[in-house]
């Protein structure tokens, strides 16, 4: 898998108001990338699983932390299927 490194400069006071390091935030905002783009169905979960650095399971199973119903796009494809 190729990957490629985007920079985000992030001022020290938001990390010193999260109470973390730079290495912590990085991995937290790729989860929070992950999350939204796949909420927002621009991302399938097995992308956004890769983006979040876990496996599609484990992604799967921690959407309900981020108050997002992990099978959002599948039941809009239902709904619409029926309409």
């Amino acid at each position: 898998m190729t990957t490629r490194q985007i920079v985000i400069n992030v001022p020290e006071s938001v990390l010193q108001a999260e109470n973390t390091d730079a290495d912590a935030f990085a991995r937290e905002l790729c989860i929070l990338a992950a999350v939204k783009l796949y909420e927002l169905g621009r991302l399938s979960s097995s992308r956004a699983a890769e983006l979040a650095g876990m496996s599609r399971v484990e992604f799967m199973t921690n959407l309900g932390r981020y108050k997002v119903f992990p099978l959002e796009a599948e039941l809009l494809d239902l709904e619409s299927d029926f309409a």
